[in-house]
Order: C-alpha cells, then sequence, then structure tokens
C-alpha cells in the first residue's frame, strides 16, 4: 500500500483560511464573556432569518463560526491534512472556487430542509466535506490513519462518511451536529467536480443528435432531387 504524509508545507491558501477561522472563533469566545450570541445570530446560517429578513450573506458567514475547540481544531485539521494538497494540484484560484461552492452549497441544504429552522447552522464542515470527497476522487488509493491509528484508503473513508451523514441526515440533527450540510457539501461537491464531464457529454450526444438529423434531412432531399432527375431522363428531350 501507497502510504502517504498528509499536509505537507501550508499553501497560501489553506494558511489564510485557518488563520480566519481562528480569528472568527477568538472574536466568537469574547462575545460569549459578554453573554451574547450577536455574532451567531447574525453571521450563522439561521434559515429562519434568511427566509423572512433575506440575509443572504449568512449563507457564506456561517462557514467560519464554529461551536467549539474539538469543533474548529477537527475542521482545521482536516483542511490542513487534505486542503493543502489540492490546491497545490488545482492551484489556488479553482482550491478556492470549489471551498467556498460547496460550502455555499451546503448551507443551501441546510436552508431548504428547515427554511424556518431558528436553530444557527455554523461550521466549515460543509466544505470540509466537499474537500474530502475531491481527495478522495483525485487520491482514491492514499492512506490515512483513522484515529492516527487504523489504515484506511481515502476512497473507503469517503464512502464511510457519505454514508453516516447520510443515515444521521435520515434522523435529524437531535445531536446539534448539521448532518444535512455534511451530506450536502459532499453532494455539491460532486456535481462540481463531474458536472463538467456530464455537460461535455451531453454537448457531444447533442452534436451527434443534430448530424443525424441533418444527415437524415440531406438523404430524403437528395431522394427527392435525384427521383427528379430520373423523371426527367424518362420523359426524354423537349422540343422548343
Amino acid at each position: 500500500m501507497n502510504t502517504y504524509f498528509f499536509g505537507g508545507p501550508i499553501t497560501r491558501t489553506v494558511k489564510a483560511l485557518i488563520i480566519t477561522n481562528v480569528g472568527v472563533y477568538l472574536l466568537q469566545i469574547i462575545s460569549s464573556l459578554f453573554d451574547s450570541r450577536i455574532i451567531e445570530w447574525n453571521f450563522g446560517l439561521v434559515p429562519f432569518r434568511v427566509t423572512h429578513e433575506l440575509l443572504i450573506w449568512q449563507f457564506v458567514t456561517y462557514m467560519f463560526l464554529h461551536g467549539g475547540v474539538f469543533h474548529i481544531f477537527f475542521n482545521m485539521l482536516t483542511l490542513f491534512m487534505f486542503g493543502n494538497e489540492l490546491e497545490r494540484y488545482w492551484g489556488t484560484r479553482r482550491f478556492l472556487n470549489y471551498y467556498f461552492v460547496t460550502g455555499i452549497g451546503a448551507g443551501i441544504c441546510s436552508w431548504i430542509v428547515s427554511p424556518n429552522s431558528i436553530a444557527a447552522v455554523i461550521g466549515a464542515s460543509g466544505a470540509i466535506y466537499g474537500l474530502l470527497l475531491a481527495y478522495g476522487i483525485t487520491y482514491p488509493n492514499r492512506i490515512v490513519y483513522v484515529n492516527f491509528l487504523l489504515p484506511v484508503k481515502v476512497k473507503w473513508l469517503v464512502i464511510i462518511m457519505g454514508s453516516m451523514a447520510f443515515l444521521s441526515s435520515l434522523g435529524g440533527s437531535k445531536t446539534g451536529v448539521a448532518n444535512i450540510a455534511h451530506l450536502g457539501g459532499m453532494v455539491v461537491g460532486f456535481i462540481y467536480l463531474k458536472g463538467k464531464d456530464w455537460w461535455d457529454r451531453y454537448q457531444y450526444f447533442a452534436h451527434e443528435r443534430r448530424r443525424e438529423q441533418l444527415k437524415r434531412q440531406f438523404e430524403v432531399y437528395y431522394g427527392d432531387v435525384r427521383r427528379k432527375i430520373e423523371e426527367d431522363k424518362k420523359k426524354g428531350p423537349t422540343i422548343h
């Protein structure tokens, strides 16, 4: 098996994302000292406020808030482990686009499921699950040690975590974990990565279908012209 040390030298975008997330979390801690949830209420994803007050920026800002030390630690650790190599492979622009598309998409999925919920959804987990999916598709046979002990190929880890998020989403979010966002991040990531292939196939199919239609039209037209020529030959010369 091909083992690999995850992470490597930190890239510019991953570093900026980690610093931003940690900085925002420190602001949350300071806010909590004053017994205030103003940050979570205004910048977390509160579906009710999006639906009735059109606070659409929450689809972006909720990704930078976290619910505790372990929450932000494991999200940032996963971002470091899988994000660095993806950014080096894709380039900064594509990596950043993908991160925000999956994060925002995950938030939209949560909002669609519960548009009138007043519970704030916070965390980068939707984007993180999207990164995990992308890594699993790009490097399916890399080995990651779950809990630093159990070696598992990334592709199986993605399937396991996706299945857990799906099954958990069927039972609701009683534990306070936004499983719909986790699953949504993976689904949006998959569509983002495979959508171009599907579009190219559709374009090819449409082109071939149009080509066949033109071919049939030409055959019909050519057949009519040829029949007319044959009929004119049978009539003989025209005398003026």
